[in-house]
């Protein structure tokens, strides 16, 4: 009986001494388990003789109860505990204001409200919106766009090839969205009127230059079009975009393998404590290129160009966001930093429309603002459907 006892208050001692749950549970096994300690002693009830299984008996199941009872009790203790541990760690302040739901909380990137903003403004002059693959063939992203093999020009752009195929042709990372405009040209029948925003791709980093980056183009394909059209399209797109009442715009000549003529476009603009405030000052500031379609590109289209001519333009949309909106790091666009994000992102319901305002709740000081009604087409009926 000494024996049994001893194990008992041994037993009770390894109760008393669980830290946790886990350690509380091992100790009622080793003793009450179907091969615990206790369980062994009742197991040798069944070869003892009827008078010494009654008192033994008696005194092994008495010491059973009270180690059932102490586990039971300190498993209670334990449990408190744990709880009164978790609610000390997971206080919650409730006198804190409620944290603002994923709909106020939430940002537009910049990317995509621009994308929005410029789709809608060129929507009202009557441009839809063509889109085509990233992967493009030599053929389509060049050749067709008068870049011959072999010509400088291809040089200009940094582009990312893959492995040649079995014909030793190769395909690439579009390095603009003019592969659209030829997708466009050789799948409908003109007038064509389209925009073409999209990725493209350079193998170029810095500040303002990142290997993947947004553009959008515009092309025009009718008998009647001709630069007197695109200049006007331009200044009415930037004037709603920088949401000024006038802007200044500047052409200059330049050099594109697909248009004939080029140009380049300068926004007259004044800089001021690292701001860009467009339709003001004496500066100038170079924002996209442009030109007629070269009658090549159109022949290499299916396009006769003793019938039909056009014009086409190109702009970074990565680039006129940072003018509109700021932005000093071309980088900053794609690392996903949320405070960036938070800083620079719209609100999700704060739609851009024409009529509400393209970004009216982040207008830059000084600036009169949207248009109340979107631009309206000049008098050009060779621009009918």
């Amino acid at each position: 009986m000494s024996d049994l006892t001893t194990l008992e208050q041994a037993i009770l001692e390894q109760i008393s001494q669980a830290r946790d749950e886990a350690a509380l549970e091992a100790v009622r096994v080793a003793a009450l388990g179907k091969k615990g300690s206790i369980s062994a002693l009742l197991a040798t009830l069944g070869k003892m003789a009827p008078e010494q299984r009654r008192s033994e008996g008696a005194a092994i199941n008495q010491a059973r109860d009270r180690i059932a009872a102490a586990l039971s009790g300190r498993r209670e203790v334990l449990k408190a505990a744990a709880l009164d541990a978790r609610l000390a760690r997971e206080t919650i302040d409730v006198t804190l204001g409620l944290r603002e739901p994923p709909s106020e909380s939430g940002r537009i990137h910049p990317l995509s409200q621009v994308w929005d903003e410029l789709t809608i403004i060129f929507a009202d002059m009557g441009f839809s919106v063509a889109e085509g693959p990233d992967i493009e063939t030599d053929d389509y992203n060049f050749t067709r766009l008068n870049f011959p093999v072999g010509h400088p020009a291809r040089e200009m752009h940094d582009t990312f090839f893959f492995q040649p195929r079995d014909d030793g042709s190769r395909m690439l990372l579009r390095t603009h969205t003019s592969p659209v405009q030829v997708r466009t040209m050789l799948s409908q029948k003109p007038p064509i009127r389209v925009i073409c925003p999209g990725r493209t791709y350079r193998t170029d980093s810095d500040a303002t230059h990142t290997p993947q980056f947004h553009q959008v183009e515009g092309l025009v394909i009718d008998k009647g079009s001709h630069l007197g059209h695109l200049k006007w399209i331009l200044h009415e797109f930037c004037k709603t975009f920088f949401e000024v009442n006038e802007i200044n715009m500047r052409f200059r000549p330049s050099f594109f393998p697909f248009t004939e003529p080029s140009l380049e476009v300068d926004v007259q603009c004044r800089r001021d404590k690292n701001e860009i405030r467009f339709g003001e000052g004496s500066d100038w500031l170079e924002i996209l290129g442009c030109g007629m379609v070269h009658p090549n590109v159109l022949t290499a289209c299916g396009i006769d160009p003793d019938e039909y001519q056009g014009f086409a333009w190109g702009m970074g949309i990565d680039r006129i966001a940072m003018l509109k909106y700021g932005m000093s790091d071309l980088r900053q666009f794609f690392d996903g930093d949320m405070r960036w994000l938070s800083h620079y992102g719209f609100k999700p319901f704060d739609i851009p429309t024409l009529s509400g305002g393209l970004s009216s709740w982040l207008l830059p000081e000084g600036s009169a603002g949207p248009h109340s009604d979107g631009p309206a087409w000049p008098e050009l009926s060779a621009f009918s459907p």
